[in-house]
């Protein structure tokens, strides 16, 4: 257990002490904070409901002179809960964050490796790019790469590059960068001497030691003058240059990297000299070893990306805003790499993976699953103690982004009762590293653990595509919920930037103003796992078990997005040449060694619709639906024929309708005349026999 430390800052919220169990301080920061102090001489973790004065309690606990021996943790209840309309009724809301603030961390995970030795190439015009690299070549490696000219310092203190950009990528410590030399004169090998500058005729080169092409004519004197040097060059035929860098500034008005998540390491503040002031303070800092968590992990045993040569699913791939992966195929066998190092932790690539081969560990599902587990529960116990029934709405938020934007309501909301609207007594924000990372699994055990609705806030920095895919995950989710017969439970609140604290505020004024919603089911007590498809069918069958209408036996549709469904066969196409079954990446598909008879588990498929494009005949089409759990775990029949045996020697060796498809193609044919049309009746074996037996004849 914890020691928590509760204060109503300085009488500003009308906490129930006694309703939650904790003594309650009223300047806990200022003439109270000796309780604090006193608190870190104990065993036991320490829990402050206050994040205002995090920096100050932190401060205070490294000055202590006994060394902390359990974590110290801080959880904001004034800004969500104490100075909300509903102060007075939050009594749950708060005692369920500091049940979730005293629940064991999640499990460390991976770290990825960066080594920086500040090697910082500034590209963009010369006028803007020189006097950054004057002021940071004393405390950086610095290189420039002018796009447009500018008058070049007469000591090399750094290397000046010319050109244009043809291609730039990697991250922090190891970007590589080739560009194009455009203009004759090489600045690696110029010694600005300045002699070409007084011989050329027409005044072409300037202090910028290159020449305006628009003004030469081509008397090459700049040649002749710089011939001992050999920097000047109209017929150079080798232009393409490359190097590699620990750090990039780029301060073109287009510049290179335009993905919404750019890597550790690359800076694009564009041409206003506030913004380039902000990121080259950052750049010195980005001067050593550093590590970040690895976000993902990938199952390449499930990935549903590829199979004989044809690509399935791509949703990872698509989604990706940092272009950290990538698709590779061996042997026709196809599946997905990812660079850790580019990769920003956003999580949409297991939110829309189909098959859960690519999944978020940081933290993992069944570690937030047990997070929300704890908070519905404490929460509905705790209402129940106050007779108040209402049942909890989980508020999903990026941490970082989403915290700024509901602390900033909740303080307006105080200051400015009559313009904004705090959060609900009943909706409860949980912070994620990613909103993007957040999926189908998590929503639906939330449902499942008795949370009324998941509601998702996006703050308006996300890129497009991770909209767009949580948009379309959650049609999928309520489509799921309304095939049971429940109401749309998944929502989404579209924030057009952190600051648009109206957005959100009309949002919590139109749950205020509606209520608590009930559960979609009583409560379960199973945890939700770290496979996907696992957590999915334990969720599906738990509410197909309380579900207000029965799903009809054909199912019910589903959007096309779904990665639950089946397929249709048209059998007057269907060979039976079982191409789908080799294809299929999840097993989905199964055929029959002593019989041509086509199977198939609904529960295995994935939707990747790889079998769909490996049929030659085109036989087969995806059906995204829901059918029960019982028929989903069944093995149907698709399709089946009768054997075809060879008519020497009486061995199966296809099916009827294949033989007889094949001798209607061929059998106008005239290598196929006469006798010769038995052999296509024959097994391979029997089919040779024949042949050199008529040669002999």
């Amino acid at each position: 257990m914890s020691q928590k430390l509760v204060c109503n800052c300085n009488s500003t919220m009308p906490l129930d002490a006694k309703a939650l169990g904790v003594p309650m301080h009223t300047s806990l920061c200022r003439q109270e904070v000796g309780s604090f102090l006193k608190a870190l001489e104990g065993s036991d973790s320490v829990v402050v409901a206050c994040t205002q004065e995090a920096a100050l309690f932190g401060e205070l606990a490294d000055q202590a002179e006994k060394p902390l021996v359990a974590p110290l943790r801080f959880v904001n209840i004034r800004e969500v809960a104490g100075w909300t309309q509903e102060a007075k009724t939050s009594g749950p809301k708060i005692a369920a964050l500091l049940a979730l603030a005293d629940m064991p961390e999640a499990d460390p995970v991976p770290v990825v490796n960066y080594e920086s030795q500040g090697r910082l190439l500034i590209v963009g015009a010369g006028s803007q790019a020189i006097p950054w690299a004057e002021k940071l070549s004393s405390a950086l490696d610095v290189s420039v790469l002018c796009t447009e000219p500018g008058d070049l310092p007469l000591n090399r203190s750094y290397p000046v590059y010319t050109g244009a950009v043809t291609k730039l990528d990697g991250y922090l410590g190891k970007f590589s960068v080739d560009w194009d030399l455009q203009n004759p004169i090489d600045p690696e090998m110029c010694t600005r001497c300045g002699a070409c500058v007084e011989v050329c005729p027409e005044g072409a080169i300037d202090l910028s030691f290159q020449i305006d092409l628009n003004k030469c004519k081509s008397h090459r004197a700049c040649v002749t003058a710089c011939a001992g040097i050999g920097a000047i060059s109209f017929d150079r035929k080798e232009r393409g240059r490359n190097s590699e860098f620990d750090l990039i500034l780029d301060l073109r008005v287009d510049p290179k990297m335009r993905m919404s998540q750019t890597p550790q390491g690359y800076f694009a503040p564009g041409v206003d000299p506030l913004d380039q002031a902000l990121a080259v303070n950052q750049l010195s800092e980005m001067v050593g070893e550093f590590e970040k968590p690895k976000y993902f992990t990938y199952n390449e045993k499930i990935c549903a990306h590829g199979r004989n040569g044809k690509v399935g699913c791509s949703a990872c791939i698509d989604v990706c805003s940092t272009g950290a992966i990538g698709s590779i195929f061996k042997n026709g066998q196809g599946s997905v790499e990812v660079n850790p190092n580019l990769c920003m932790g956003c999580g949409a690539c297991a939110t829309s993976c189909p098959s859960g081969a690519m999944s978020y560990n940081y933290p993992s599902v069944a570690h937030q699953g047990k997070e929300l587990k704890t908070v519905a529960n404490v929460f509905t116990a705790e209402a129940k103690k106050i007779n108040q029934a209402m049942a909890p709405s989980l508020l999903l938020h990026t941490l970082k982004a989403g915290t700024q934007m509901i602390d900033g309501l909740g303080r307006s909301s105080h200051i400015m009762p009559k313009q904004f609207e705090g959060l609900p007594a009943f909706v409860i924000p949980y912070g994620i590293e990613h909103i993007a990372s957040t999926g189908l699994d998590l929503w639906l055990g939330a449902l499942s653990y008795g949370f009324a609705e998941v509601i998702l806030l996006l703050s308006g920095d996300e890129d497009p595509a991770y909209r767009a895919t949580l948009e379309e995950q959650a049609e999928l989710a309520n489509s799921i919920l309304k095939a049971y017969g429940f109401d749309e439970r998944i929502h989404l609140i579209l924030a057009s930037s952190t600051d648009d604290l109206v957005t959100v505020s009309k949002a919590m004024g139109a749950l205020r103003q509606r209520g608590s919603l009930n559960p979609v089911c009583t409560p379960t007590s199973m945890g939700l796992s770290n496979q996907k498809r696992e957590t999915l069918e334990a969720v599906l069958e738990h509410l197909q078990k309380q579900a207000k209408t029965p799903l009809p036996e054909v199912g019910v549709a589903l959007p096309s997005s779904s990665l639950l469904g089946g397929l249709t066969i048209n059998k007057d196409a269907c060979t039976l040449c079982m191409s789908c079954v080799s294809s299929c990446p999840e097993g989905a598909l199964l055929d029959n060694p002593d019989e041509p008879i086509l199977s198939f588990i609904e529960k295995q498929c994935v939707q990747c619709g790889i079998c769909a494009q490996t049929c030659p005949e085109h036989a087969l089409t995806l059906a995204p639906r829901l059918q029960t759990v019982e028929q989903r775990k069944q093995r149907v029949t698709l399709n089946e024929t009768k054997p075809f045996h060879c008519i020497s020697c009486g061995k199966v060796f296809g099916t009827l309708k294949m033989v007889d498809l094949m001798l209607t193609k061929l059998g106008t044919h005239g290598a196929f005349a006469g006798a010769a049309m038995d052999r296509l009746k024959m097994c391979s074996d029997c089919r040779v026999v024949d042949m050199v037996k008529k040669e002999h004849e």
